[in-house]
């Protein structure tokens, strides 16, 4: 079993989700007493959300690379950067390292194109629906055509990732407003939705959407569990 590098605490709360994800696949996969070998740090939020909303992805970049260099240092065969958005630093991070990263949006398309998935909406943070760090790996390497939100759409999401999902709240008004968007995006033509942001899940689910969910952080969390048994 290869030992799975996890970038963690971005917030929390989803990283809670891979690391039990991990180790309940891990269990299924191998059966008895069987749980994943992981080296991991968690960061404080804080400091990279307020680095995030000031433009400052060198700082995000360097700070993170040091984590991901540390993290190698423990055994790590290869890293999982729990979060979305800052895979936009993902390039950067890599450069530091010898191990390879699984990318989140690589795993997630790879799912998307296995179900023939053709049109697809993208929710999560701004900087991950409006900036083509993400998109653009979609639709160049994957042939998905991706449409987001509306920008008013995009800041009513934004600000319930930040100010409720990442604190661990969870409202009714909020999954209300998100399956609005949604359903915008189905009207649109999507066949499917990316909750493109590793907190999302923690709101929505399947039967909120009349077309598939594609959660990232469990199908990231997944594919880690398959790369540390291959």
């Amino acid at each position: 079993m290869k030992t799975i590098g996890l970038l963690g605490g971005m917030s929390w709360e989803s990283t809670l989700l891979y690391y039990k994800t991990i180790n309940e696949e891990t269990k299924n996969k191998l059966g008895k007493l069987h749980s994943a070998k992981i080296a991991m740090i968690s960061v404080d939020f804080d400091v990279i959300e307020t680095l995030q909303h000031k433009g400052d992805w060198d700082k995000t970049a360097t700070l993170l690379a040091n984590d991901a260099m540390n993290i190698e240092k423990a055994g790590a065969d290869f890293l999982v950067i729990c979060t979305n958005t800052m895979h936009k630093v993902a390039n950067k991070i890599q450069s530091k390292i010898n191990i390879p990263i699984l990318h989140i949006a690589d795993a997630t398309a790879q799912a998307l194109v296995k179900d023939n998935i053709k049109k697809v909406g993208l929710l999560g943070t701004a900087f991950t629906m409006k900036q083509d760090f993400y998109k653009k790996r979609l639709i160049d390497n994957f042939n998905l055509e991706v449409q987001v939100p509306s920008e008013e759409e995009i800041n009513i999401i934004h600000k319930i990732i930040y100010e409720e999902l990442c604190l661990g709240i969870t409202k009714e008004s909020s999954k209300n407003e998100y399956k609005k968007v949604i359903q915008n995006l189905v009207n649109n033509g999507c066949e499917a939705i990316i909750l493109g942001c590793t907190e999302i899940g923690l709101l929505v689910k399947d039967e909120d959407s009349t077309v598939p969910l594609y959660d990232t952080a469990l199908i990231h969390a997944k594919k880690a569990v398959e790369l540390a048994n291959s």
